[in-house]
């Protein structure tokens, strides 16, 4: 417990800190910053495991396995952009009940969001279980590509149902400001993760060498250990929201309006995700080489941009607290500190892994360092704007005002990204929608694609920030009919 405390300690220098410089101020963005540190920690277990999968397929099997392995990805995303509505919509409904005292209320929403999440899931499986080859065919012509994506895909999504309660349940706990029992929850299964995908991509000890195959069995095996220990927790009572097997099984008021809040940032995710097919597609045809740099890429900046994820979450859970209790001054103090706080931090950690993105970049293995060095420097360039975007998004949701974060990635991915990133495919390069063809390639190459990945991240960080300095969100969250305050 000593050594608990001093780390502690130590880690409150930081807010400190920024408090001394007048940065940001010290208990609200201490209080954030409390709740940030097990999302950051498990957010980093989890970008970590993810990154070893890479390396680890890069090491055995080359770069048309990172392709595949991104490619199938994709699909997977699909999955946890519609679980995102669900459990979006459970950490706002949560934390609003929870904050205006109703706490029996809040257990009932967790147990809608458990149906919700199982309604969504399992017809996702049954389909890519059958059709992962053409999926992944529809993104590249590389016949290994296909082969090592479709393969990834239809294992790891045999797990999206345990996956799916268990972003439901963290958030819950979260939304009742425990962000440390999903953390200790992590901590056990995630490193369980990478140790059977090592076992079973390079076959270590008695354990057949499989491969692709091996990372994603490693991967649902680990999603489902998280799934039923996180229902072991919720249904043991000992925490501050429980999953009640008994009782009513329906409310349409809870329903609706987890569904409200967490519809437009599903909505958000799948088009950031079905927008990440074509710019597969581009990069696809810029070649291989660059699909795999580009998920390396990726994967590498996550580490920088996973902050966001946990201050994030604790926006969602300060602000939609104090919402809830019918305080607006403390929840829109909150949103800003905690957005300063997280700026902050992001960028010096972006800063250490741009510095040292060419170590980093020849550990995969990839046969292109160079290319892959500059997508890594070019992705920590847009980490302030991931970083805005990403915590304003967490203070809206936690008022239950979400379709704004949905305008923000259709300007940004549909009206900026996108075409911004054709210019780079070969002059005269043409497709056809809707029976018209439109020739976008102008030949602009590489700069054109790292242009579009900043451009992006900066337009959905503008339109978040501009909807919480207006305000507008406390009348929506009034309106929603959840928490102190609202309007009946």
């Amino acid at each position: 417990m000593a050594v608990r405390e001093r780390v502690r300690d130590a880690l409150f220098l930081f807010p400190a800190a920024l408090d001394r410089v007048g940065v940001a101020d010290r208990e609200k963005a201490g209080e954030a910053f409390d709740l940030a540190i097990p999302v950051m920690v498990t957010g980093a277990l989890r970008v970590l495991l993810r990154v070893a999968d890479f390396l680890m397929v890069g090491v055995a099997l080359g770069d048309a396995a990172i392709a595949g392995l991104e490619l199938g990805f994709q699909y997977y995303f699909i999955g946890f952009g519609l679980s995102l509505a669900v459990s979006s919509g459970t950490i706002s409904v949560v934390s609003r009940l929870q904050g205006a005292d109703e706490p029996a209320r809040a257990d009932l929403a967790v147990k809608q969001s458990l149906w919700l999440a199982l309604a969504i899931s399992l017809p996702l499986t049954a389909v890519t279980w059958v059709y992962a080859e053409p999926l992944v065919g529809l993104l590249t012509d590389d016949a290994a590509a296909i082969e090592f994506g479709a393969t990834y895909l239809a294992i790891v999504m045999l797990s999206m149902a345990p996956r799916f309660w268990s972003m439901v349940a963290a958030r819950a706990l979260a939304g009742s400001a425990d962000t440390r029992t999903p953390m200790y929850v992590r901590l056990v299964t995630l490193p369980t993760n990478v140790v059977i995908n090592a076992v079973l991509i390079f076959g270590l000890g008695p354990a057949p060498g499989l491969g692709i195959r091996g990372a994603a069995i490693g991967t649902a095996a680990a999603n489902t250990l998280a799934a039923v220990v996180f229902l072991g927790l919720l249904l043991s009572g000992r925490y501050v929201v429980t999953l009640r097997p008994g009782g009513p099984q329906f409310d349409l008021g809870l329903v609706t309006e987890i569904l409200r809040v967490g519809v437009p940032l599903s909505g958000m995710r799948l088009l950031q995700t079905f927008g990440r097919f074509p710019f597969l597609f581009i990069l696809g045809v810029l070649g291989t080489p660059a699909l795999a740099a580009y998920a390396i890429a990726r994967r590498v900046m996550l580490l920088a941009l996973m902050p966001a994820w946990g201050y994030a979450t604790a926006a969602s859970t300060l602000v939609g607290q104090s919402v809830g209790a019918g305080d607006d001054a403390a929840a829109t103090d909150y949103g800003w500190q905690t957005l300063r706080i997280a700026l902050a931090t992001q960028v010096i950690i972006a800063a250490v892994i741009v510095l040292a993105a060419r170590p980093i970049a020849t550990a995969f293995g990839t046969e292109h360092v160079d290319l892959t060095v500059t997508f890594i420097r070019v992705f920590g360039v847009a980490v302030g704007g991931f970083s805005i975007s990403r915590t304003m998004r967490g203070s809206l949701r936690g008022a239950g005002d979400t379709r704004w974060p949905l305008y923000g990635t259709l300007l940004g991915s549909f009206a900026v990204r996108l075409p911004v990133a054709a210019l780079a495919l070969p002059a005269g390069f043409a497709v056809t929608v809707l029976g018209t063809t439109l020739p976008v390639g102008l030949g602009l190459g590489f700069p054109a694609v790292f242009v579009a990945i900043v451009a992006d991240f900066y337009v959905k960080a503008a339109v978040n920030t501009g909807r919480f300095w207006s305000g507008k969100w406390q009348a929506v969250a009034r309106a929603s009919g959840v928490g102190a305050g609202a309007d009946d």
